[in-house]
């Protein structure tokens, strides 16, 4: 069972897999996951299983704790890459997210210049004008697609009800390449099902969704640390090198993760 979750506003510089020296901002409850999706593999566990009443931090608690922690950076001289929202969940519910990255791009450009933002969303609110416009204002808009096929999404994701497929990819299309595509690739069984998105017949229809929506890179992985459930496991090295090797055919760069 997993019980990994961030503790706080902010949190490292940790080392990330994919993104270098990281420092990571959780906008969601140090409590508990709080998400509109339901992954089955998700590190932080089951949506709402603290019991608790989401607290959110507010704008400008997160934009204080922002600041101080860049200041203690810059005087420590630490290496930093990567600003990323991450944390316990899904970063774009949080109410106030378009005025956060409003407040993070400012307080990145007049402390640290040089160092990226980053989100990783699962592009489930890319209908949503003022999250759309927000997440194209960073440097690394990082995206989930884990499946073309509806069944699978379902399956693995558990995303809300309304969601479409076809609508997250509309939305990445609209970006016209300004995005980073992310799939975690894993097999097991879930719920009576068997599943496994590195099939043939999965990574065919992936491949033709990454060729439609053309992103700058893709990232590809699979699970890392414990997870909500026991009957899934881990994609092996030489599988995801091969789908990494039918990404680069199509002319764009990715970087796996195993």
């Amino acid at each position: 069972m997993s019980t990994f979750l961030f503790d706080d506003i902010i949190f490292g510089p940790v080392k990330s897999r994919r993104l270098g020296a990281s420092l990571g901002i959780n906008l969601l409850p140090v409590s508990g996951k709080f998400c509109n999706f339901n992954c089955i593999y998700c590190e932080c566990g089951w949506s709402g299983e603290s019991g608790q009443a989401a607290r959110l931090p507010s704008r400008e608690d997160i934009r204080i704790h922002l600041e101080q922690k860049l200041m203690q950076i810059c005087e420590e001289g630490a290496p930093l890459d990567m600003i990323t929202f991450a944390g316990n969940g899904e970063p774009t519910i949080h109410p106030e997210f378009p005025g956060i990255i409003d407040d993070t791009i400012e307080v990145r450009d007049r402390l640290v210049p040089s160092v990226k933002i980053a989100v990783l969303s699962n592009a489930s609110r890319l209908d949503r004008p003022e999250i759309f416009e927000s997440l194209g204002k960073i440097e690394n808009n990082i995206l989930k697609l884990d499946s073309a096929f509806e069944k699978t999404v379902v399956l693995i994701n558990q995303p809300p009800a309304g969601y479409r497929v076809e609508r997250v990819i509309e939305g990445m299309m609209r970006y016209k390449g300004r995005f980073i595509l992310q799939t975690l690739f894993v097999k097991g069984e879930f719920d009576g099902e068997l599943l496994d998105n590195s099939s043939e017949k999965e990574v065919a229809a992936w491949l033709e969704v990454v060729k439609k929506v053309n992103p700058e890179m893709v990232m590809i992985y699979t699970i890392a640390r414990d997870t909500p459930i026991d009957t899934i496991r881990k994609i092996e090295p030489e599988i995801l090198d091969a789908i990494a090797g039918e990404v680069l055919k199509l002319g764009i760069p990715v970087q796996v993760s195993y």
